[in-house]
C-alpha cells in the first residue's frame, strides 16, 4: 500500500521550519490503518514477543492493536507524572525541545521479549529514552517499529543497537 499518499503534510507545525506528517488521515482510512497493523504483524509474527511497548501517544494507537494480534501484553510509556505506581523515568531531548518519559517498574519482567512501537522515528531521542527505560527493567528488546522514519534526521543512529523496522522513510 502507498502509505505516503494517505499522510497529510503540514508545514510549520508545531513551529516554523518543521514539516509535520499527520497520520490522522491514514488512521481514518480503514484499509490504510488495517494495512499498517497487518504489515507490522507480518514482520513480527514469529518473534515470540511477550509485550508491545507503545510510546505516548501515537504509539498507543499502533501498539495496542499490534499487541492484541500478537497475543502479547501492551505497556504504555508515558510522559512524566501520568503513571500512578512506582516508575523509572528518563529525561531526553526532542527535535524541538526537551521532555521526559516514565514506565512502571513492574511493567516488564527481566529478559522479557519486548517490541517498541511508535508512529515516528525523527531524531531518535524518544526511542532511545524508551530503550533506556526498558533496559533498566532488564527487557530483551526484539526491535523498534515505526510507521514513519525521517531518514534525514538520522535518528536510527541513537538506537543502532536495536533492530529497526520502518514502514516508510522520508529522506
Amino acid at each position: 500500500m502507498d502509505y505516503k499518499s494517505l499522510i497529510r503534510e503540514i508545514p510549520d507545525f508545531p513551529k516554523p521550519g518543521i514539516l509535520f506528517y499527520d497520520i490522522t488521515t491514514l488512521l481514518k482510512d480503514p484499509q490504510g490503518y488495517r494495512a499498517v497493523i497487518e504489515d507490522f504483524m507480518a514482520h513480527y509474527r514469529d518473534n515470540k514477543i511477550s509485550k508491545v511497548v507503545g510510546i505516548e501517544s501515537r504509539g498507543f494507537i499502533l501498539g495496542a492493536p499490534l499487541a492484541y494480534n500478537l497475543g502479547a501484553g501492551f505497556v504504555p510509556v508515558r510522559k512524566a507524572g501520568k503513571l500512578p505506581a512506582d516508575v523509572f523515568e528518563v529525561k531526553y531531548n526532542l527535535e524541538y525541545g526537551a521532555s521526559s518519559l516514565a514506565i512502571h517498574r513492574d511493567a516488564v519482567a527481566m529478559e522479557e521479549r519486548v517490541l517498541v512501537v511508535d508512529d515516528l522515528l525523527a531524531t531518535g531521542g524518544t526511542a532511545a529514552a524508551t530503550v533506556d527505560l526498558l533496559r533498566k527493567l532488564g527487557a530483551e528488546i526484539v526491535g523498534c517499529a515505526f510507521m514513519i522514519e525521517l531518514g534525514f534526521l538520522q535518528g536510527r543512529q541513537k538506537i543502532e543497537d536495536c533492530a529497526i523496522h520502518s514502514l516508510m522513510t522520508y529522506d
